[in-house]
């Protein structure tokens, strides 16, 4: 069977989400073994979350015993140059080699290795100077954000692993982060570790995000909560974008919302952004009584 999936522009609104968890019902209506050809005759952007979308899809579809082709031609040059920058087109069978420039390098992880995902994130994403941050913090951070890695490789199940990009996008200084896996969705492993099959999707990703709270079998003090994580999002006037499975959740400078979601999407998808703005940012036993420094 063969399909051609027209990509749209991508961003991180939720309606771009809804768009792409269409494309997914799509390819896995198909079922095995299907031919999947995207297209991009209408897709003049892509954020940093459809990239690892697209390259977890080809992965998947590869692992149903299909094949996914990216077709090169149908591209803008903005978009084409982006995805041979930033990894994608290497990994995806381009002979162009990655460059560094303004993206965080897209990652394939196919095993929980801690130590290459945290080295990733401090020198890619926190470590290139576009955000201002102590190592301290920085080190903290990149520790909380290791817990959505671990969380997709101890219970998600996922086939395919887990994928990461970013990108700066310097003329708003505006840093964003993507996380994506395949899996059975947070949502899910909520239910089956509280015996509640009937917990709404949008419950169950408030309850992962609070502090103390984890499905996982080593999960350290904290869980999933993520706190210094959503105070530096929120410190920074930026947001955190989680879609799992049934539910939603948005986190900034107003707090903490969560709903369910329809279309239905197998997996968890995650978009950090931050604004890199002129303060410093530090934990507070860093900061002496007297400084004026934002800190946490």
């Amino acid at each position: 069977m063969e399909l051609t999936i027209e990509v749209p522009r991508l961003n991180d609104a939720h309606s771009d989400f809804v768009s792409m968890a269409h494309i997914w019902s799509q390819i896995d209506a198909a079922g095995d073994g299907v031919e999947v050809s995207f297209a991009f005759s209408r897709c003049g952007f892509l954020q940093p979350n459809a990239v690892v979308f697209l390259g977890g899809l080809a992965r998947i579809i590869g692992h149903r015993g299909g094949k996914a082709h990216f077709l090169v031609g149908t591209m803008e040059e903005s978009v084409r140059v982006n995805l041979l920058q930033n990894g994608f087109g290497h990994a995806m069978g381009a002979e162009e080699a990655p460059w560094q420039g303004n993206s965080i390098p897209y990652r394939e992880y196919f095993i929980g290795d801690e130590d290459a995902v945290v080295q990733d994130l401090r020198q890619h994403w926190l470590g290139r100077g576009w955000i201002n941050v102590s190592t301290a913090l920085a080190n903290e951070v990149v520790g909380q954000m290791w817990e959505l890695f671990a969380n997709a490789f101890e219970h998600s199940n996922t086939p395919v692993g887990v994928y990461s990009c970013g990108q700066y996008f310097w003329r708003r200084r505006v840093l964003t982060l993507a996380v994506a896996d395949f899996g059975v969705g947070i949502p899910s492993n909520v239910r089956l570790y509280l015996g509640e099959p009937t917990l709404s999707g949008a419950d169950a990703l408030r309850w992962a995000f609070q502090r103390g709270h984890s499905t996982r079998v080593r999960s350290g003090p904290g869980g999933m909560g993520l706190d210094l994580l959503k105070e530096l999002v929120c410190k920074t006037n930026g947001a955190m974008l989680v879609y799992s499975h049934d539910g939603c959740a948005l986190i900034d400078q107003r707090g903490e919302r969560y709903e369910n979601f329809a279309p239905f999407f197998e997996g968890t998808l995650v978009q950090i952004r931050l604004l890199c703005d002129d303060k410093h940012y530090m934990l507070s036993k860093e900061v002496a009584a007297t400084s004026p420094s934002q800190f946490f």
